[in-house]
């Protein structure tokens, strides 16, 4: 054999050993995302004990409530495990979505493959037991959700009967609701027992932004200690879109200037609600979220501290 045949076939080997290594299961479980855009790794480093405080499971075996608007297609634990290779967090909280109403057997099925690392946010209504109550307190289970956004199982005037059941259980109650309805019924949330979590930064509509009615109360409620809120879903009710999302950029910064102790990052994976741009691209909305956190400390509590406190890791 010539040095010329030696040397093409030692350029064929090593190509397809490259190829091989870019296609290997082990390359695309690190960074191929179902649901999710893109997928370079975050350029923030996400710290240790990062938690994704919402995400949702489906599972089609489960079946969706009768009323239901909304029935994703399957994204499983196991997709859900590509996420955290992506992103490089460590603790999660699953929440019901609206998809199952009260059943919460899929929730429940996914708390205990996720283990300890793992906390969930159930949905039930007025005529939930006090012993039910304590089976989803044992699994894991830290508070219940309110979808006042979309018609399901949950109304407002559930949210202070319930919070004032769950209130010695130590769990909070969670809100999926309009900027526009947070307004109006801003006096309930002053007055309940519990912690209230808004979800997606509460939802406040642009251009308004921070000089919607709602922020005032969402921020009033943050400063006095009674409420959090989630950096998350901001593909939702943006006006500017990706890549920069400013508009919710500025109403992210102005919640974590007044309280960053009171604000949590969260994926809203598998992003069912995912707006005119489509699915986002998780690893950019991580970095922006640590960009808009400005400094180490405040990502620190964004990011890990925040979360540790409010859902008991």
């Amino acid at each position: 054999m010539s040095s010329a045949d030696l040397t093409r076939r030692q350029m064929l080997q090593g190509m397809a050993v490259a190829a091989a290594a870019v296609l290997s299961p082990a390359n695309a479980f690190a960074q191929e995302v179902p649901f999710s855009a893109g997928s370079a790794h975050p350029k923030f480093k996400a710290p240790p004990k990062t938690c994704d405080a919402h995400f949702h499971i489906y599972n089609s075996k489960f079946p969706a409530a009768a009323n239901a608007s909304l029935v994703p297609q399957d994204a499983s634990v196991s997709d859900y495990h590509r996420l955290k290779e992506r992103l490089g967090f460590e603790r999660s909280v699953i929440v019901q979505p609206s998809t199952y109403g009260t059943d919460n057997s899929c929730l429940l099925e996914a708390l205990a493959e996720l283990g300890d690392a793992a906390r969930g946010i159930a949905v039930v209504d007025t005529s939930v037991t006090d012993g039910e109550l304590k089976r989803l307190d044992a699994a894991g289970v830290r508070g219940i959700r309110f979808n006042l956004a979309r018609a399901g199982a949950t109304t407002v005037d559930m949210i202070e009967p319930l919070a004032k059941r769950v209130a010695d259980l130590g769990w909070h109650i969670q809100v999926h609701i309009k900027g526009d309805s947070i307004a109006e019924h801003a006096g309930l949330f002053q007055n309940l027992p519990v912690i209230t979590v808004f979800d997606h930064l509460g939802r406040i509509p642009q251009p308004a932004g921070k000089e919607h009615p709602a922020f005032k109360v969402v921020a009033d409620l943050l400063e006095k200690g009674k409420a959090y809120t989630k950096l998350s879903s901001i593909y939702q009710d943006t006006l500017v879109g990706p890549p920069t999302y400013a508009d919710m950029g500025g109403l992210a910064k102005a919640y974590l200037a007044l309280a960053p102790d009171r604000v949590l990052w969260a994926t809203d994976w598998p992003h069912p609600s995912p707006g005119k741009s489509g699915k986002p691209d998780d690893a950019l909305l991580m970095d922006l979220c640590a960009e808009w956190a400005g400094d180490d400390p405040t990502r620190s509590k964004i990011f890990v501290e925040n979360a540790a406190g409010l859902y008991g890791f």
